[in-house]
């Protein structure tokens, strides 16, 4: 039995509304054609023809005018079952997690759909991943790999990107080429597991230099402590985008190519809940590409986003 899509009655209706093709496309915003077939595939499925066409006009048939409205009326249904659907979720709390970004207008995002909770407890990329993995929380803003989605059972939008750039000693503020600067890797596994897959993959493919640390100097003052000592511009992970410089440092864009560390927003792929899915969406809706796609844009292998 052929199923009939929600999507395919509102053609009809806007078709039956304007009888013509192209005010009913323009309305919907889709192209003509697409919709002539899709009018032909509900009539198909209806088994019964609803317009009479030709090139000149379009006319409701006696089994369009006699389906019309009984169309709208399962459409009002079905917008009533969305708004009461919403209301639930907006009763419902989403925890979210996170571990130093979130974008500005969050709140405001989802304030239409659910009552959103950020955990107090900001933890890296792969602890938040584990969270939303084993129920902890709902959603995640976190760093993560492709691999880590299928092995934790978790979908993935894109919902930020930080355009990293290099930490120089002295006044030079001029562009400094990937394979110059020097990437810091910690010893400490646990806390900079993210970053240090981040940083290896950056340097084998710009050949920036990769120097290993054990001082948790990948933020911080014993961060820009390394950046003196190191006489190179010195790239400066997410977690340092927002940190105010000494005076003697300076921020140096990086370029050849420019570097990209991207943001996703999480969840579990069996998710079934309206209030996370709603959230999902919301927070997520009209969401560009932050730069991460230009030609001269890098991303690590195995980055959810990278073409």
């Amino acid at each position: 039995m052929a199923i009939v899509e929600l999507r395919q009655l509102r053609y009809f209706v806007a078709v039956a509304e304007e009888l013509n093709f192209g005010r009913a496309a323009e309305r919907l915003l889709i192209a003509g054609p697409s919709l002539s077939q899709q009018i032909k595939a509900l009539e198909r499925d209806l088994g019964v023809r609803l317009f009479d066409r030709d090139r000149r006009s379009v006319a409701l048939t006696p089994a369009g005018a006699a389906l019309l409205p009984h169309t709208r009326d399962l459409l009002d249904r079905a917008d009533d079952l969305r708004n009461r659907a919403a209301r639930i979720a907006g009763s419902e709390p989403v925890r979210l997690g996170y571990v130093n970004w979130l974008p500005s207008d969050l709140t405001a995002r989802a304030s239409s759909v659910a009552r959103l909770h950020i955990d107090a407890w900001v933890a890296p990329s792969h602890a938040q991943a584990a969270r939303v993995a084993d129920g902890s929380l709902d959603l995640a803003v976190c760093w993560i790999r492709t691999d880590d989605l299928e092995k934790r059972g978790l979908s993935a939008r894109l919902i930020g990107a930080d355009r990293l750039y290099a930490v120089s000693a002295g006044q030079d503020t001029g562009e400094v080429r990937a394979r110059d600067t020097v990437v810091l890797l910690d010893d400490d596994a646990t806390t900079w597991v993210s970053w240090n897959d981040y940083a290896e993959r950056l340097a084998a493919d710009t050949g920036a230099t990769a120097v290993r640390i054990a001082d948790g100097g990948i933020t911080g003052p014993v961060f820009f402590d390394h950046v003196r000592h190191r006489g190179r511009p010195v790239l400066n992970s997410p977690k340092g985008q927002t940190t105010s410089l000494p005076p003697d440092l300076v921020m140096r864009p990086v370029v050849e190519p420019k570097v990209y560390w991207t943001w996703s927003l999480v969840w579990r792929r069996e998710e079934l809940r309206p209030a996370v899915l709603s959230t999902v969406d919301a927070l997520t809706e009209g969401v560009g590409d932050f730069g991460i796609h230009a030609p001269d844009a890098w991303l690590p292998d195995g980055d959810p986003y990278k073409r």
